[in-house]
């Protein structure tokens, strides 16, 4: 019974992101560049924090196009800081990137998702700050890390954290 539900959504979204895309054609007369960090503004939202060592934690990222139209295609650049170390977060195993097109006043959204880790365990990042950058552009945005230490994947620079897929957020 469910893969009718499932079906249907997935047609469904498919159909409302191909309505967004122009084909590539450019037939509006303006090709859409990439999204910036300072034309987009970025927010860190209310966590679903990973209460103890080993449980999982999530971090929305909200996203809202404050200037021409802008295209996010791929996966947003994160990193975590911990004093002298920065580790890099890779894309979430099995997302796609999808293609998105962001009018003026326009939102997305990802998530990223952790393992805490244990307080003052080598193998875990005591990250204090999380760093954000949009895929085409160089500029970052850093925010507060106040979400505990991240497990590490045998070491704490590689932390046990993944970025998920672009969605378009709102109607």
């Amino acid at each position: 019974m469910r893969v009718i539900p499932l079906t249907v959504t997935a047609v469904a979204a498919a159909l409302a992101l191909t309505a967004c895309n122009d084909g590539g054609s450019g037939s509006s007369g303006k090709n859409s560049s990439a999204c910036e960090i300072g034309k987009v503004s970025v927010q860190v939202g209310s966590a679903s924090v990973a209460p103890a060592a080993g449980d999982t934690g999530e971090v929305p990222v909200s996203l809202t196009n404050q200037s021409a139209p802008c295209t996010l295609e791929g996966f947003a650049g994160v990193t975590l800081k911990a004093g002298g170390t920065s580790a890099t977060v890779g894309a979430q195993s099995g997302a796609k990137g999808q293609k998105l097109k962001l009018a003026k006043g326009d939102s997305a959204t990802f998530s990223i998702s952790y393992v805490r880790g244990k307080d003052g365990d080598k193998a875990s990042l005591a990250a204090t700050s999380l760093t954000v950058s949009l895929p085409g552009g160089d500029a970052t945005e850093s925010f507060p890390w106040k979400y505990g230490a991240v497990a590490g994947q045998g070491t704490a620079e590689k932390p046990n954290a993944a970025v998920g897929a672009f969605q378009q957020a709102g109607d």
